[in-house]
């Protein structure tokens, strides 16, 4: 955990002060770890496996916000408020997670002041996503924003998880529709189409990226 994006920059003191708090909870693929609504008293650290942060609607569909890696963090928004959590988190894969109770980590927040500016970059970062995310949706075809996202997951932003590549994404076409705005059937054929042009490869869930430069110009088509 203490190389988590909140923590690396702190001195060795500082961060045994906050772990010595955390409390380790592993969660199966598919496993639910916290609901929209629920009470927002702890914020989570991804020690391994990924964690898929997603909005449901009243009728069952879903929009997939974040997939998030190791190191990465999630909860803050409503544990900083103490207000309810604003979206579901699901393991995507096997996890295990390192839960700070909101009491601890306002506390420690209160002792390190410098700490606040690495947490702000973090919401700022989740937040230009998002905004990203939504325009993308609204404004370019489908396969701009299906290549845009495949080279985001497998190359997330630094400021989350530095000099993180790998070239295969772990993830159902159901899912990847949620994650970029369209049916699975789309999602299917526009793969389809890329894996017989030699750009991914497709096995099960796991998609992998074989021809990148060519990923990379389809999606500076947007």
């Amino acid at each position: 955990m203490g190389n988590c994006v909140l923590l690396r920059d702190l001195v060795a003191v500082e961060k045994d002060a906050l772990l010595a708090r955390a409390r380790l909870r592993r969660f199966d693929a598919g496993e639910t770890i916290f609901l929209m609504g629920s009470p927002g008293d702890s914020m989570m650290a991804v020690l391994n496996g990924n964690v898929r942060i997603s909005v449901t609607s009243a009728d069952g569909r879903e929009i997939v916000l974040a997939i998030l890696y190791e190191n990465e963090v999630f909860g803050e928004i409503a544990m900083l408020d103490g207000k309810e959590r604003t979206a579901d988190a699901r393991a995507l894969t096997p996890c295990t997670l390192a839960i700070l109770e909101r009491r601890e980590v306002l506390a420690f927040l209160e002792r390190h002041p410098g700490s606040w500016q690495r947490l702000v970059e973090v919401l700022c970062e989740r937040l230009r996503n998002t905004d990203q995310q939504i325009a993308e949706v609204a404004l370019l075809q489908l396969p701009v924003r299906l290549a845009k996202a495949l080279l985001r997951m497998s190359n997330p932003d630094p400021i989350q998880a530095r000099g993180r590549r790998d070239p295969t994404i772990q993830l159902s076409q159901r899912e990847l529709g949620n994650f970029v705005g369209a049916a699975r059937e789309s999602v299917n054929k526009c793969l389809r189409d890329w894996q017989r042009a030699g750009i991914v490869r497709i096995e099960s869930s796991l998609i992998t990226i074989s021809d990148r430069d060519t990923l990379e110009e389809l999606a500076g088509r947007g």
